[in-house]
């Protein structure tokens, strides 16, 4: 059974900086893309960062480049988010998803690119 475990989210203010997990098992890791995707109230889930465990290509969005880095641990099947600088804009449940058949690149153009999908953090920052 495909398991995606999100965490690490959390209250910070203006400028501060998370880093979330992303715990994954029941799947085969090397032929797969790993995305990150936030979604506010009231708003669609966007990307925000993707890494494909084959080749280890990232691709992020305008709206993370710079201030975000995805990483991933294949010794623990872990992928990170880390978020730096950030801003009220930020405030979502970030959720990751696994893209089950990517053998190269990935991309975050759409959440329904992704078969399955952790419960989502919370990340909360205030001004």
């Amino acid at each position: 059974e495909v398991q995606l475990v999100e965490s690490g989210g959390g209250l910070v203010q203006t400028g501060e900086s998370l880093r979330l997990s992303c715990a994954t098992s029941g799947f085969t890791f090397d032929n797969s893309a790993i995305g990150w995707f936030r979604q506010a109230p009231g708003k669609e889930r966007e990307g925000v960062a993707c890494i494909n465990m084959r080749d280890g290509s990232i691709y992020y969005p305008d709206n993370a480049k710079g201030r975000f880095t995805i990483s991933r641990d294949s010794a623990t099947n872990t992928v990170y988010l880390q978020m730096n600088d950030l801003a009220p804009d930020d405030a979502a449940n970030y959720f990751c998803g696994l893209d089950q058949i990517r053998t190269r690149g990935c991309s975050v153009v759409a959440a329904s690119m992704y078969d399955h999908w952790g419960q989502g953090t919370h990340v909360l920052v205030s001004s």
